[in-house]
């Protein structure tokens, strides 16, 4: 059963980067991958926020938490298009672009985790407090 949620739910992911890549090329119209990058910096504030928050609650089934953390987060991040889309900003000379989106993404991914993290705790707290 498992397999058969972390299948769907990464069917879901798939499709949401798809999407976010049609729109960020619909008003991003410049070599650096604004669609990959945005993927991944979301991906990294949700998947923080998502093990901090909602799954801390256990009000999620472990089977939904492995379903959205593995399968749709997992699936709509990408660490193997980043790696292409690097390498082809290399090859064709854009050495800066390559740099920034290299030093963004590690930086602004563990940015956006940490920051999820974070508010993901904060949300938490609150809820253990309230006694809910």
């Amino acid at each position: 059963m498992i397999y058969l949620l972390v299948g769907a739910a990464g069917m879901v992911g798939a499709l949401l980067r798809y999407y976010l890549g049609i729109f960020a090329g619909g008003w991003w119209d410049y070599t650096f991958p604004m669609g990959t990058f945005l993927a991944n910096m979301i991906g990294s504030f949700a998947l923080g926020y998502v093990t901090m928050y909602i799954f801390q609650m256990k009000k999620v089934p472990s089977m939904a938490a492995t379903a959205i953390g593995t399968g749709m987060i997992g699936s709509f991040t990408t660490f193997s298009t980043f790696s292409v889309e690097t390498v082809n900003l290399l090859t064709h000379s854009h050495l800066v672009l390559a740099l920034i989106y290299i030093l963004g993404s590690m930086f602004g991914g563990l940015f956006m985790s940490w920051a999820g993290f974070t508010i993901g705790k904060q949300q938490f707290n609150l809820y253990k407090r309230k006694g809910v």
